[in-house]
C-alpha cells in the first residue's frame, strides 16, 4: 500500500523502512507511527524477509514526538489516542529490528531505537530523552528501557537533565552495538540484517523471543505504569507551558502544578 511518511523497500531478505518526514526532523506523528507498525507488520508476516531495518536521514533518525500534534490534549484525549500502545506493538514483531540511526535519535525516536532489538550508529548520531524540558517524561519506554541499557547514573542525567549521549558515548554504555562513519551507517545496518536474515528463521525468531523474555521480564509492569504517569503529566499546568514554550521557541516558566 502506498505510504506518505516513510518508504519501504526490500534488499534480498531485508526489508528496509525509512522515515521520510526530513521537514521535520522525523518527527513522529500518529499517521507516521501508523504507517511504520504496517510497514513492520507486513514484513513480518512475508516469508520472503527475514530481518527488518528502520531508518531515518543523515541528519536526524527522529527528533522526537510531534509537539504540536499533543500540546493541548488533555489525560483523556492521551489515553483515549494512547499514541504510546504503537511503540509497545513494535516488540510484538517477530523477526528481528535493527535501528540505523544517524543524526538525533530524541525522545521518542530514541524510544523506537531502544525498542529495536540492536542499533548501528554513525559518527554523528545523537541520543537523548529531552522529555524535562517539556514538562513531562518519556511516555514510550524510555525511563526503562534506556535504564536497563546504560545503568542508573546516565539514565537519571539524560532523563532529568536533558544529557545527550554522542555515539561514542552510546557505545561505551552498551546502547548501540557499533559505530561507523556516516557515509557507511545504513550499509552497515543492512549488512547486519542480511547476515541475520541468511540464518535458520525459526531459530533466529526462537532466539530473539527468548532474550527478550530475559531482558523484559520485570519489565512490563514498570512500561505500563511509565505511560501511565506519561498521561497524567498532561493534567499539569507545567505541560501545558513546557510544549507552548517549546512550540514559541521560548524558555518555559515552570510553576510546579
Amino acid at each position: 500500500m502506498p505510504y506518505e511518511m516513510i518508504l519501504t523497500e526490500t534488499h534480498g531478505r531485508v526489508g528496509l523502512i525509512t522515515f521520510n518526514r526530513p521537514q521535520a526532523m522525523n518527527a513522529l506523528n500518529n499517521q507516521l507511527m501508523r504507517e511504520l507498525m504496517d510497514a513492520l507488520e507486513f514484513f513480518d508476516e512475508n516469508d520472503e524477509i527475514g530481518a527488518m531495518v528502520i531508518a531515518g536521514n543523515e541528519k536526524a533518525f527522529a527528533a522526537g514526538a510531534d509537539i504540536k500534534e499533543m500540546a493541548d490534549k488533555s489525560i483523556h484525549q492521551m489515553m483515549d489516542t494512547d499514541h504510546v500502545a504503537v511503540f509497545g506493538r513494535i516488540r510484538t514483531i517477530k523477526k528481528p529490528v535493527i535501528a540505523a540511526v544517524s543524526g538525533f535519535a530524541l525522545g521518542g525516536g530514541c524510544e523506537i531505537a531502544l525498542s529495536c532489538d540492536m542499533i548501528v550508529a554513525s559518527e554523528s548520531a545523537k541520543f537523548g530523552q529531552p522529555e524535562i524540558t517539556i514538562g513531562v517524561i518519556p511516555g514510550a519506554g524510555g525511563t526503562q528501557r534506556l535504564t536497563y541499557a546504560v545503568g542508573k547514573a546516565i539514565a537519571m542525567e539524560m532523563i532529568l537533565n536533558n544529557r545527550t549521549l554522542s555515539a561514542q558515548e552510546a557505545l561505551q554504555y552498551g546502547l548501540v552495538n557499533r559505530v561507523v562513519p556516516v557515509s557507511d551507517y545504513l550499509n552497515e545496518a543492512l549488512k547486519l540484517a542480511k547476515e541475520i536474515a541468511s540464518r535458520a528463521p525459526l531459530a533466529v525468531r526462537a532466539a530473539k523471543r527468548m532474550i527478550n523474555q530475559a531482558y523484559e521480564r520485570f519489565l512490563s509492569d514498570g512500561l505500563a505504569q511509565e505511560k501511565q504517569v506519561f498521561y497524567n503529566l498532561f493534567g499539569s499546568e507545567d505541560q501545558k507551558e513546557g510544549m507552548k514554550a517549546f512550540i514559541e521557541k521560548r524558555k518555559p516558566e515552570w510553576k510546579g502544578k
